[in-house]
């Protein structure tokens, strides 16, 4: 692979995006550091073109969240859920530079992360500034992404109702 302008590779039109939620369908949104005012759920490209989707979610989560899945970590691999769905979309001009000359779209596989309330969150201060745990519809209309915002709309799809005790107005 080629190297971008920066002097690295060029990112892998290939990405995820985890929406982090609870049982009781609360979501957790990230600002951006290099973007302040611009939520969104968990993003990452895949590492290589053979990183299993899976494991690219497994390393950002811990990367942006500090929230480990899997064995000895804060949740288990069963709470990640592929949604089965993808979005391919125009990648934004201001952050295209970071691909290789040429590629304009970006292909996002959708994932769920079922978490306890509570949950400790850790930020890498180099990507994000803040986080909220939202209701689902309130972090929908939050995101600056269409497709974030899209996937976060089909939340309820993936899950049971909440107990009548935790359901929020």
């Amino acid at each position: 692979m080629s190297e971008s302008a920066a002097g690295r590779r060029p990112k892998i039109p290939e990405s995820v995006l985890v929406v982090i939620h609870t049982p009781q369908r609360e979501v957790l949104l990230i600002e951006r550091a290099d973007r302040p005012g611009y939520w969104q759920s968990v993003t990452g490209s895949k590492d290589d073109t053979d990183e299993p989707l899976v494991r690219t979610c497994v390393r950002e989560v811990a990367e942006e969240t500090g929230i480990a899945i899997g064995d000895g970590g804060d949740v288990p691999l069963s709470a990640l859920r592929d949604w089965g769905l993808a979005n391919v979309y125009e990648i934004y001009p201001v952050w295209r530079h970071r691909y290789a000359s040429g590629v304009t779209h970006n292909t996002e596989h959708v994932f769920g992360l079922t978490v306890p309330r509570g949950i400790a969150v850790t930020l890498n201060p180099r990507e994000h500034l803040r986080f909220e745990w939202l209701p689902w519809r309130e972090a929908a209309d939050r995101c600056f992404s269409p497709s974030n915002a899209e996937a976060i709309l089909q939340l309820p799809h993936f899950l049971p109702d909440p107990p009548p005790e935790d359901r929020r107005p």
